[in-house]
């Protein structure tokens, strides 16, 4: 999963990059608050880690802006040295899922980031098939069935068509398609993750007269769509 981090200390920073990149997840951290808004209105992350006193924008304004002003529900983890039982209870009433304080161990943080992501998305292991309608993602074999019948996909193209079917309806940027999929390497074709949703638009028919919508988002992304009833 793709997860933000808001912490103005570099070691700490470090730990946490560090215990939840070993967990499996990729980290962005981002020391002042006001840049991870900013990249919040440009990027798409899984779940969100704030601590409290930051500079320029601190980490209760930027859970507020947030709730406010994102359209999907975030999943928050407040991770901060602020132990009083009123800065937890204000910060769970304000929209936090989860509050942590410091110090906090390696296998508590990723137990808590894993507890969030398993509610926030219905990760629940172990997991051997996903189903969304007529497609069937068999993880095991690393196969696609549309109508009970196997379509042949690359690795790759098995990737990005499971991001896309998990975050249904949900923009997806680039860089988070990159990190989740491609894993941010430098070598990379820019238009190589063009391809792969062409292939997939055409491999899955994910096209309206087949109730899904599979559109490019002009400087941001892509985004997959059910396509419900007539509007089909």
């Amino acid at each position: 999963m793709r997860i933000a981090v808001l912490e103005d200390d570099p070691a700490q920073a470090e730990f946490v990059c560090q215990a939840l990149g070993e967990a499996g997840h990729t980290c962005h951290v981002f020391a002042k608050g006001n840049d991870l808004v900013r990249q919040l209105r440009r990027e798409t992350f899984d779940l969100l880690v704030l601590d409290w006193n930051v500079p320029d924008m601190s980490g209760d304004e930027v859970l507020y802006w947030v709730r406010q002003s994102l359209s999907t529900r975030l999943p928050v983890l407040f991770m901060t040295s602020r132990s009083h039982e009123a800065d937890i209870v204000l910060m769970l009433n304000s929209g936090a899922d989860d509050y942590v304080v410091k110090p906090v161990s390696a296998a508590v943080l990723v137990a808590r980031v894993g507890s969030l992501l398993r509610r926030a998305y219905q990760l629940y292991a172990p997991v051997l098939k996903e189903v969304f309608g007529e497609y069937e993602f068999d993880l095991k074999s690393r196969k696609v069935l549309v109508h009970g019948k196997p379509v042949a996909l690359t690795q790759k193209e098995f990737d990005l068509a499971l991001l896309l079917f998990q975050h249904l309806s949900r923009p997806l940027s680039r860089t988070h398609i990159l990190d989740v999929i491609w894993k941010q390497s430098d070598d990379i074709p820019s238009r190589t993750m063009d391809t792969h949703v062409s292939m997939l638009r055409s491999k899955l028919g994910l096209r309206p007269e087949n109730g899904y919508r599979l559109t490019p988002i002009y400087g941001y992304g892509y985004r997959l769509e059910r396509i419900e009833g007539d509007a089909a």
